[in-house]
C-alpha cells in the first residue's frame, strides 16, 4: 500500500495516467469483493501514511535525547549550553529547511492532479535552493561569538555555545538537500523510504556521539564539539543516501528526476512564494522561543538549565506528533490536487483525534512522574548544581502539560493549512501573537526580577491563543480553494487531457 501507484487505461491511447496512491480507481466489484484500500479520510489510510513519518521523527527524538543525556553525564554546563546554540542554529536553519522541504506539497498536489512528469522538476528547485542556502549558512561560523554574546550568559557557557554552533553550521547544506528530496518521497506517500533515510543518519550520529563525546575506542574526548561533529557526519550520511535513491532509474523515467534538473523560474518562484512563508513561520517561532530562552537565562544558571531540560522533554514528546502533521499535510495536498476538499477536511479531523489522544498521554506523564523524568539526567559530577535545576523542572512541566494539548490543535491545523498553500496566514499569526503575548511580558518579568514561573505562564498563554486562531482559520474554509501548482496548460496534449485543470479559481466538478 505504501508504494502502490494505481493506473487506469486511457480510452484514446495506451498512456497510463498517474492516479494518487490515496485514491485507487473505482473498479466493478461484486457484493462479496474486498475493498482494495482503506476508506479515504479514515484512520487506516492516515496511519498507513503517518506511521513511518512518526517513527522517523522518533529517530530525531532519540537523537535529541541521546545528545542531551550524554552531554548531561559528561558535563552539566555542556548540557545547558547545547540548547541556546541549537536555538540560534534553528533560527536561520528552520526557515531554510521548511522552504526546501515544501517540495512535498508540490509533489502531493502534482500527484493528486495526475501529473508525475512535473514532480522531478519541483524537487530540483528545492535542491538548488538547498545548495545555495547551505553554502551561505556558513556565515554562521564567524558570526557565532557575536550571536551567542547577545544572551549575556556566563563566559564558560558562551564558549561552549560558540563551539557547538560552529559545528552545526556545517550540517546545514546536507540537511537542506535531504529535506528537498524527502519531499519527493513523502509527497507521493512513499514514507517508508523517508524513514530509512532518517534512520541511517541517526544511527551514524548516535554512534559517533558515543565515541566522540567521551573519547572512546581511541577517539579523542571532544565533549560538546564531539556531539556537533557527530551531527554533521549523520547529516551527510542521510543526504548522500537520499540523492542516490532519488536518482534511481525507475524514478528518472516516471518522474523526470534526472532530466528535470534545470532551474525553472516560474516553478522556483512559486516554491519561494508558498514555501518561503512556511519557512518564515518556523523562523518566527524559533525567534520568539530563542528570545524567551535568552531572557530566562538572565534569571540565573538554574533557570536556564531548568528551561533547557524542560524544553528538551517537550521536544522529545513533540517531534513524533510532527510526523502525523506531515501526513495530514500530504493528504490535504493530494486531495486538493484531485479537487476533493471534502476528503481533505475529513483527513484533517481524523489526524486531530489521533494527535490529541497522544498528547493527553504525554501530558499525563508530565504530571504524574516528573521526578522520574528528571532523575535520568543527573550527572556523575556536580550534583548540587543539578539539584537546583531538578527542583524547578516539575513545576515547569505543569505548563508544558497544559500547552501540549493546545499544540495538538496547532500542529494538525497548521500542517493542513500548509498542505493547501495557506502559508501566509500561519506566518503572520505567529508574528502577531508571539511578541505581545509571550516575549514582551517575559521581558518585563526579567527586568523587574520576577519569577520564572510567570515567564512560563506567558509562554503557555501564547500557545493556547494560537490554537484558537488556527481552529478558526481552518473552520472558515478559505483553504479549500487554494492550490500551489500551476494549471496544466501548455503541456503535452496526451498528459494534459488526462489531467484535470486545477488552480486557485478552479471550481468545476470533474467527477463524471
Amino acid at each position: 500500500m505504501r508504494n502502490a501507484e494505481w493506473k487506469i487505461p486511457d480510452a484514446e491511447s495506451e498512456t497510463l495516467p498517474f492516479v494518487p496512491l490515496t485514491e485507487p480507481p473505482t473498479l466493478p466489484q461484486s457484493e462479496s469483493s474486498i475493498p482494495l484500500s482503506p476508506a479515504p479520510g479514515g484512520s487506516r489510510e492516515l496511519l498507513a501514511l503517518a506511521l513511518p513519518l512518526i517513527v522517523s521523527q522518533s529517530f530525531m527524538t532519540v537523537q535529541v535525547l541521546v545528545d542531551t543525556l550524554l552531554l548531561a553525564r559528561h558535563d552539566t554546563d555542556e548540557m545547558a549550553a547545547s540548547f541556546p546554540a541549537v536555538m540560534w542554529y534553528w533560527l536561520g536553519f528552520g526557515l531554510l529547511q521548511v522552504t526546501a522541504g515544501y517540495t512535498s506539497t508540490f509533489v502531493a498536489q502534482y500527484t493528486g492532479a495526475g501529473r508525475p512528469h512535473r514532480v522531478g522538476p519541483a524537487v530540483w528547485q528545492g535542491i538548488h535552493f538547498g545548495v545555495v542556502a547551505g553554502l551561505l549558512f556558513l556565515v554562521m561560523i564567524p558570526a557565532a561569538p557575536a550571536l551567542i554574546g547577545l544572551g549575556g550568559h556566563a563566559p564558560e557557557l558562551q564558549r561552549l555555545e560558540v563551539t557547538y554552533l560552529r559545528c552545526l553550521a556545517f550540517a546545514a547544506l546536507p540537511m537542506l538537500v535531504m529535506s528537498a528530496i524527502n519531499g519527493f518521497f513523502s509527497g507521493r506517500g512513499q514514507t517508508w523510504t523517508v524513514l530509512g533515510i532518517e534512520a541511517f543518519g541517526t544511527a551514524v550520529n548516535v554512534g559517533l556521539a558515543l565515541l566522540l563525546i567521551f573519547g572512546r575506542w581511541g577517539f579523542p574526548e571532544l565533549g560538546i564539539a564531539g556531539a556537533g561533529w557527530a551531527t554533521v557526519a549523520g547529516s551527510w550520511a542521510s543526504a548522500l543516501l537520499a540523492v542516490g535513491l532519488f536518482l534511481r532509474r525507475e524514478y528518472r523515467t516516471a518522474f523526470n528526476t534526472l532530466s528535470g534538473w534545470r532551474p525553472e523560474r516560474d516553478l522556483f518562484r512559486r516554491l519561494m512564494r508558498y514555501g518561503g512563508p512556511a519557512g518564515l513561520q518556523v523562523f518566527l517561532d524559533v525567534l520568539v522561543f530563542n528570545a524567551f530562552v535568552q531572557l530566562v537565562g538572565q534569571l540565573g544558571d538554574a533557570a536556564l538549565g531548568a528551561t533547557t531540560l524542560t524544553v528538551r522533554f517537550n521536544m522529545i514528546a513533540f517531534l513524533p506528533m510532527m510526523g502525523m502533521g506531515q501526513a495530514v499535510s500530504i493528504l490535504v495536498g493530494q486531495r486538493l490536487g484531485a479537487d476533493r476538499p471534502d476528503l481533505a477536511e475529513k483527513s484533517t479531523y481524523t489526524g486531530l483525534r489521533w494527535v490529541f489522544g497522544y498528547m493527553c498521554l504525554v501530558a499525563a506523564t508530565y504530571l504524574l512522574v516528573p521526578g522520574g523524568l528528571v532523575a535520568g539526567f543527573e550527572p556523575e559530577n556536580d550534583p548540587e548544581k543539578f539539584a537546583a535545576i531538578a527542583a524547578v523542572v516539575p513545576t515547569l512541566l505543569v505548563c508544558v502539560a497544559i500547552y501540549s494539548l493546545a499544540d495538538a490543535v496547532n500542529v494538525t491545523f497548521a500542517f493542513a493549512l500548509r498542505g493547501a498553500g495557506d502559508t501566509r496566514f500561519v506566518t503572520w499569526l505567529t508574528f502577531a501573537l508571539a511578541w505581545p503575548v509571550m516575549v514582551v511580558p517575559t521581558y518585563l518579568v526579567v527586568v523587574n526580577g520576577g519569577s520564572l514561573y510567570w515567564a512560563w505562564g506567558f509562554a503557555t498563554a501564547f500557545i493556547v491563543t494560537m490554537a484558537a486562531c488556527f481552529a478558526w482559520r481552518f473552520r472558515s474554509g478559505k483553504w479549500k480553494t487554494m492550490r500551489v501548482i500551476e494549471p496544466g496548460l501548455g503541456e503535452d496534449p496526451e498528459r494534459s487531457e488526462s489531467s484535470p485543470q486545477r488552480h486557485e479559481d478552479h471550481t468545476k466538478d470533474t467527477k463524471k
